[in-house]
Formats: structure tokens, sequence, C-alpha cells
């Protein structure tokens, strides 16, 4: 979570304790049915979701839960998509949560849009396209779950690239499991009713690192045609906001990374101890990209930090006209709210910018597609 993502962060408890089952969350036929962008690509996108446990740790939110469980929607070229129906963005046990969220954390309507009904460009349980393919690992921001990366998942996966998408549990918003377990339910919100303090930022940090450890770790032992199409030989990772700081410093920790995308997440801890990624520095390639309408004084003293070191593979790049949620699905979703009305133009530029949604899709899916073009090239070992 950012300083911006959490504004009206204390009414967060009551909200989810007042949350109503599910069906008290019937659209209305006039809903307003939000559309995402359709990947540039050449493949049609296939989805595989994945219930991961690892058992050696324990849920640093909930110790009740006993061990540590993460969701995973791994996106892929399809070889055919004929037959296997897009997914929803989120599920109908996802949504109701989600809406309350985004109202409570962003402002965004509490009534008027239809959650449930937003289609994804992936179709789950499509056949793998044959290759073997670089990976790229995603980490969604601080509060927010892997459905809200969707828009820059399919694309990459689109044009080639197999796409890791990982929720952290407790910590995101919302996550809906197979089923449930003592200590949580089928549907997990997250913990925080307020900001992350250090001890908690960094928890969150810690956590998200050794999460993704573990999924890499799984992931090699993966069989079938997904798990033939993975070459963990080429793995690069990218991540907004909690989940760029955790790729960059992911990129300093784990030498079977090769690069990394950093979409405006901080660089020290809460208290202006800078992560060793920062403090170090890396001999690897990281792409630190932000906007001008988030970008203060501790993300230029902790990116600064990191460029001030000689000779690394590092660039900065910066979008203008936009602001911290561009890199996030409200990129897509926030500009369609405010042209039904249900939000104004001072919440569009709060959230996104001024930039225009095709703009904004296109400059974040141009900058993150071409790094990882020009370092994990698609089709080298097809």
């Amino acid at each position: 979570m950012t300083r911006r993502t959490v504004t009206r962060a204390g009414l967060l408890a009551a909200a989810l304790a007042a949350l109503p089952p599910a069906a008290a969350h019937a659209a209305a036929p006039r809903d307003l049915v939000l559309r995402l962008p359709a990947p540039t690509g050449p493949y049609p996108v296939g989805a595989t979701t994945l219930h991961l446990v690892d058992p050696s740790r324990n849920d640093p939110w909930v110790p009740e839960i006993g061990v540590r469980e993460v969701m995973v929607t791994v996106r892929h070229p399809a070889r055919t998509v004929r037959g296997y129906p897009r997914a929803p963005q989120l599920t109908p046990g996802e949504a109701p949560v989600f809406g309350f969220l985004a109202h409570v954390v962003h402002g965004l309507p509490s009534a008027g849009v239809d959650w449930a009904a937003t289609l994804t460009h992936t179709h789950p349980g499509a056949p793998v396209a044959p290759g073997r393919r670089p990976v790229l690992l995603y980490s969604p921001g601080g509060g927010e779950a892997r459905t809200m990366g969707t828009f820059l998942a399919e694309e990459l996966a689109s044009h080639g690239w197999v796409v890791v998408s990982v929720d952290h549990p407790g910590d995101a918003g919302q996550v809906e499991f197979p089923s449930a377990r003592p200590g949580r339910g089928k549907v997990r919100e997250t913990v925080f009713v307020r900001p992350p303090d250090a001890t908690q930022f960094r928890t969150m940090i810690e956590t998200r690192l050794a999460d993704l450890r573990f999924v890499l770790a799984r992931l090699g032992t993966l069989e079938g045609p997904l798990g033939r199409a993975l070459d963990l030989g080429r793995v690069g990772i990218y991540g907004h906001s909690a989940g760029g700081t955790t790729a960059a410093q992911a990129l300093h920790d784990d030498r079977r990374i090769a690069a990394a995308v950093n979409l405006e997440g901080y660089l020290d801890q809460v208290d202006g101890t800078l992560f060793p990624v920062a403090s170090d520095g890396v001999d690897r390639p990281l792409l630190l990209l932000g906007t001008d309408g988030f970008r203060d004084a501790r993300l230029d003293r902790s990116w600064g930090a990191l460029l001030a070191h000689p000779g690394l593979r590092i660039r900065r790049r910066q979008l203008d006209d936009a602001n911290h949620q561009v890199f996030s699905d409200h990129a897509a979703l926030v500009p369609q709210l405010r042209a039904a009305g249900l939000v104004t133009e001072a919440d569009r530029v709060r959230l996104v910018g001024a930039v225009g949604a095709g703009a904004a899709v296109r400059a974040v899916r141009r900058q993150v597609r071409g790094f990882f073009g020009g370092r994990l090239p698609v089709g080298a070992d097809q």
C-alpha cells in the first residue's frame, strides 16, 4: 500500500465486516460492464490456475492457517482457444469484496458497476502452444490482487512469454481459493485496515520475496505441456508498487532472475533504510518506470541511490500526465467510469492521470514488452 491508496483506510475494517454475501450483490440490469483492452500479440492466451501450499512456512498475517498458501495464474501462448471461453476478471466471490475495497480505498463507485461481468482475454484450459518460452513473474501492488494486472500479463503472454501472476494472500485485497480451510474462508480478504507501519511493510516485502522463491521452485516441478513450455533458465520479473519493490529486490537476491521491471515501487523501508538492491546495486538489467503524478522525494532518493552506482545496466523512464494506478487495470477501467459519470475528473487524475486510456495502456505495454524483448527474447529456444 502506498501513501495514496488508503486515504479512507480507517473505514476498511467496518466495510469488510459489514460485507453481505455475494448473492446480495446481484447486478442491476443497467449496471455498467467494464471492458479490458485486447492484447496485441500473435498468440491467443490460455491459462492454468495453481493453488500452491508451502508447509515449511506459516502465514505471517493469520498464523491460525498453519501453512503459507499462494494462488497463481500461469498465462501462456495457446495453440487454439476454440471451445475455451474467456475468463472473468473477478469471480462471483471476489467481485463484491473488490467492489467494497475499490470504493473505500480508491474512491470508486459503490454502486452502478457490475464488477463480476468484466471479461478477460484469457481462455482457461486452452492447450499450450509448442516451444520453450521465457518466464515472467508478476507481483501486484500492495493491497491489490493479481487480477488487477490483467491487461499487461495478457499482452506479454500474447507475444510469447509465459506470465506467472502471483497473489500474496493476507496482503492482497481479495483472493479466492478452491475451498475454505481453518483460519480463512474460501475468499480471503486483506488484513490491512490502515497503511502498513514499518514492521508490517518489512514483513510484507519479506513474505513476497519468499512467496516468489517458492513459486519459482514449484514451477520447476510442473509436468506435461505446461511444464515443458517453461524455460526456467530465462526468468524475468516485474511488479507494481510494493510488487515493484519486490521485483527489484528479487533481482538482487536470486541469480535465477535475469532482468526486472520496477513499476513505481520504493526502494527503501518506511524508516528510510535502503533495500540492499539500492545500497549494493545489481549487475543485471533493471527498468525503473514511474509517473510524473506519483514522483516524490522518497522515490527520487531511493531510486537515486541505486542509479548512483557506476556501470549498472539500469534505466529510469517516466510516463507523463499519468499517476500510480496507470500500471494496473485501473488504467483502462477508471476512464470508463469517468465517461459514465461514476467518478469525477479529479478522481481519474488522482488514480491514473489525465493521459487517455488507450495511450496509457499502449505506453505501459510498450515499455515493459520492449524491455523484456531485448533481454529475454521470445523464440530463441522454440
